[in-house]
């Protein structure tokens, strides 16, 4: 499969999934949730769809939750707008670079308000 359909796919089913969470799912379990990348194998037959979770480890499980119950509707709105012979079957995986990002940044302020709070008397 040529490569540029490839990464069209998957930028088409980012963008058509965050609408989605934005207007399209009602479910009261779905938390603050952003599509970071999504992963189409060659064959377009499977989609992994990678996603960034805030909150509390528990709203963070309902959020996932309600994703994996929403995977048949939010495939059938993809395959609706799609036009393809197979729609992609969905896999939804945590995007942890988000929260990996967000600690090293932690990180990075306590150093430097440390640096800034003692100063440099070496």
């Amino acid at each position: 499969m040529p490569r540029i359909r490839v990464e069209r796919m998957q930028e088409f089913i980012k963008q058509e999934i965050g609408k989605l969470l934005l207007d399209g799912l009602k479910d009261r379990r779905l938390g603050f949730v952003t599509v970071t990348d999504v992963s189409v194998t060659g064959d377009l037959r499977e989609a992994t769809v990678y996603v960034s979770l805030m909150g509390t480890p528990d709203e963070q499980a309902a959020s996932m939750q309600a994703l994996e119950s929403a995977r048949g509707f939010i495939r059938s709105k993809i395959g609706e707008v799609l036009h393809v012979r197979y729609t992609p079957e969905i896999r939804f995986a945590v995007d942890e670079s988000v929260a990996y990002g967000s600690r090293i940044e932690k990180v990075l302020q306590t150093l430097k308000w440390t640096e800034d709070d003692h100063g440099d008397d070496a």
